[in-house]
C-alpha cells in the first residue's frame, strides 16, 4: 500500500508539473558553472512528511514540508521546507537547514540553496559552518564541494577552541584546513589580540601568515605588542618571524630590524638587518646589524657595527664597540637603574670629554662612566690616561663632575694649546681625582708616588706679557694641582716633599717629561663618527723642542769646554 502511494504520488507530482508552467529560476551568479566542469548526479529526494505544489506558491513549483531529507553525492540536508526545481536539479531549503557532508563537515542555517550540477550551496541567516577544527559562523556563506572551499564576505567568526578570529572575509578550504581571512581581520584568545588586513591560517599546523598591516597585542600589557606588514605565527610555539617594517615593542622600548624573530614564551627576540633599539625613557637608542633582547631580564644586545646615541638636551653621547649591552636592574634599595655596557675597542664621544679603552660600562641612571684596559680620555687641551677611569656625569645639568684614575694615573696639559711648543704640564701617580668645574678641569688630587712637571710664569712689569721663569719639579707622596686657563698650580704637595724650580737654561728635554709621557694626537676622537674607527688615524702633530736659553747654555758651556781643552799641552808620542 505504501508503495502504491509513492508512485502515485510522484505520478501527480509529474502531472501537476505539466499542467502549471513554472516560472524560469533565476540563480545567484555563483551557481554558474565553468565551461567544461562535469555534470554532477541529479539530487534525490529521501523522505518529506507532504508534498504539495500550489500555483500560487513558489511559482508553481513542487515543495516538501516536515521532516524533509535530499541527498546529493553523499551529502544530506534535512530542512522543514524544500522547494524543489527538478529540471534545473536546484532545491531551496527553509527553516532549520542541516547540510552534512562526507568529509564531516556540518551546515546549518535558516535558508539555503543548492545546485546540484555545480555542487555549490548558499547559507544564510545564522549560518553555522562545523568540522573538528572549528567553527564558522556568518549570515551569509558559500560552499563548494568540488573544491571543498566555503567562503563569507558578509562578516563572521571562526572558532577554534584556543581562540575567536573576526574577519569582514574569509574562505575556508575543508580538505586542506586552510582559511584565508581578509578585511578588518581580528584574532582573539586568553594570552593575545591581533589586528590586520590579511591572515592565512593553516588549522592543521596552527601557523598563521600575516600580510598587510598588523598588531598583535598582549593582554596583559597592552604596551607590550608587535607590528609588522608581513610575518608568519605559529600558535603551538607562540613563535612569531617577522619579515616586513615590523616593530617589536617590550618594557617601553622598541625592536626594529629586516627579519626579525620573537617567542611570546620566552620574551627572547632577535632582529638581523638594520637593527635599532630604542629606549625612549632612557632617551637612547643603539643600531647595529644583529641585536638580542631577552624581555624578560630587560636587557639586549646588539652587535655587528653597533653604536649608541645618549639624546641630552645640550650634548648627545655617542658609544661603540663590538658589542653593546643596554639592560636594567635593582641597586641594593631597591631602585631600577639603566645600564649600557660596550665590549672589544669601545669608544665614547661627547664634546667636552672623548675616551677609548677596550671595555666601557656607562650608569644610565646614575651618569657614571668606567672605562678598563689602556683607557684614555681627552678633554679640553688635556690628556688623561691609567689602568681604569671613572667619569661621573651630573645627569640634571649634562656636566662633567669628576674622573677618577686608577693605577698608573696620567693627566697632560698643554701649556699653550695655540703653538707647537713641546711644552705640557704633567702630573701622575697611582691614583688620581679630577674635579672639573663648568665642563673644564679645575683639581687634581694624586695619591701615591706623585710627580709634577709644571711650567712656572711671572709676569713683565713693563709689558705685562708672561715671561717663562722655569720648570718645577715635584715629588711628593700627595700633590694637588690647581688647573687654571693655561697653567697648573700645585697648592699642595705633601709627604715626603721635594719642588725644586729649574731655569729653562738649565733644565734639558728629557727632564720636562715624566716616564711614561704620550700625547696621543692620533687616536683622539675630533667627531662623532670617529667612534667607528679603530683609530682615526689623524697625522700626529709634530712638536717643536725650543728652549732657546738652554740651548745657548749648553752651546756656551761647549764653547768653554773647547777653549779649556785647547789650553790643555797636547801630548805627542815619540
Amino acid at each position: 500500500m505504501k508503495k502504491l502511494f509513492a508512485v502515485f504520488l510522484c505520478l501527480a507530482v509529474h502531472l501537476s508539473a505539466q499542467i502549471t508552467p513554472a516560472t524560469p529560476l533565476v540563480k545567484d551568479p555563483f551557481f554558474t558553472q565553468q565551461p567544461g566542469a562535469a555534470q554532477g548526479e541529479k539530487v534525490k529526494l529521501v523522505h518529506a512528511d507532504f508534498v504539495k505544489k500550489d500555483p500560487k506558491r513558489y511559482d508553481g513549483n513542487t515543495f516538501f514540508e516536515n521532516n524533509v531529507h535530499f541527498e546529493h553525492q553523499g551529502s544530506v540536508l534535512t530542512a522543514d521546507l524544500v522547494i524543489w526545481y527538478e529540471k534545473d536539479n536546484f532545491i531551496k531549503a527553509i527553516g532549520n537547514v542541516k547540510l552534512v557532508n562526507t568529509d564531516g563537515s556540518v551546515i546549518t542555517s535558516g535558508e539555503m540553496e543548492y545546485d546540484g550540477d555545480s555542487q555549490r550551496g548558499i547559507a544564510k541567516k545564522n549560518v553555522v559552518l562545523t568540522d573538528p577544527k572549528q567553527t564558522i559562523r556568518t549570515e551569509t556563506l558559500y560552499y563548494d564541494r568540488l573544491s571543498n572551499r566555503a567562503y563569507f564576505n558578509t562578516g563572521g567568526t571562526i572558532t577554534d577552541g584556543q581562540s575567536v578570529m573576526y574577519s569582514k572575509s574569509a574562505s575556508y578550504n575543508v580538505a586542506t584546513k586552510m582559511i584565508d581571512f581578509t578585511g578588518n581581520v581580528k584574532i582573539e584568545n586568553r594570552q593575545y589580540i591581533v589586528d590586520g588586513t590579511n591572515f592565512i591560517q593553516n588549522q592543521n599546523t596552527n601557523v598563521t601568515t600575516f600580510n598587510g598591516p598588523t598588531t598583535m597585542i598582549n593582554r596583559d600589557n597592552p604596551k607590550n605588542r608587535v607590528y609588522t606588514e608581513k610575518g608568519t605565527y605559529n600558535q603551538n610555539t607562540e613563535e612569531v618571524w617577522l619579515n616586513k617594517n615590523s616593530i617589536i615593542y617590550y618594557n617601553d622600548k622598541t625592536l626594529v630590524g629586516d627579519a626579525m624573530y620573537f617567542n611570546r614564551i620566552t620574551g627572547f627576540g632577535t632582529a638581523r638587518g638594520n637593527v635599532t633599539l630604542n629606549d625612549p625613557l632612557e632617551k637612547r637608542y643603539i643600531k647595529g646589524e644583529y641585536g638580542e633582547i631577552f624581555q624578560k631580564i630587560d636587557s639586549a644586545m646588539v652587535t655587528e657595527k653597533p653604536y649608541a646615541v645618549k639624546i641630552l638636551e645640550k650634548d648627545s653621547a655617542y658609544f661603540s664597540a663590538e658589542k653593546i649591552l643596554a639592560y636594567q636592574k635593582m641597586d641594593s634599595v631597591g631602585q631600577k637603574k639603566s645600564y649600557l655596557r660596550a665590549y672589544k675597542k669601545a669608544r665614547f664621544f661627547k664634546t667636552n670629554i672623548q675616551a677609548r679603552g677596550d671595555s666601557l660600562s656607562f650608569n644610565e641612571t646614575d651618569g657614571i662612566l668606567h672605562l678598563t684596559v689602556n683607557p684614555i680620555a681627552w678633554s679640553g687641551a688635556k690628556q688623561v690616561s691609567g689602568d681604569e677611569i671613572k667619569a661621573y656625569f651630573n645627569v640634571e645639568n649634562e656636566y662633567i663632575d669628576s674622573l677618577k684614575v686608577n693605577g698608573n694615573a696620567f693627566a697632560i696639559s698643554k701649556v699653550d694649546s695655540l703653538n707647537l711648543k713641546d711644552e705640557f704640564h704633567q702630573v701622575k701617580g697611582k691614583l688620581m681625582t679630577i674635579y672639573y668645574k663648568e665642563n673644564e678641569i679645575h683639581l687634581a688630587h694624586v695619591i701615591g708616588n706623585a710627580q709634577a712637571v709644571t711650567y712656572a710664569d711671572d709676569q713683565n712689569e713693563e709689558t705685562k706679557e708672561p715671561v717663562r721663569v722655569g720648570v718645577a719639579l715635584s715629588t711628593c707622596g700627595i700633590i694637588e694641582a690647581l688647573f687654571e686657563e693655561r697653567k697648573i698650580q700645585i697648592i699642595s704637595c705633601n709627604i715626603g716633599a721635594i719642588t725644586d724650580i729649574h731655569p729653562m737654561s738649565k733644565i734639558s728635554d728629557e727632564q720636562r717629561f715624566l716616564p711614561g709621557f704620550n700625547w696621543n694626537t692620533k687616536d683622539r676622537l675630533l667627531k662623532w663618527q670617529d667612534i667607528f674607527l679603530d683609530s682615526p688615524g689623524y697625522e700626529e702633530i709634530k712638536y717643536i723642542s725650543d728652549n732657546p736659553l738652554f740651548q745657548a747654555a749648553e752651546t756656551e758651556a761647549a764653547k768653554k769646554r773647547a777653549e779649556e781643552e785647547a789650553k790643555n799641552p797636547k801630548r805627542t808620542r815619540r
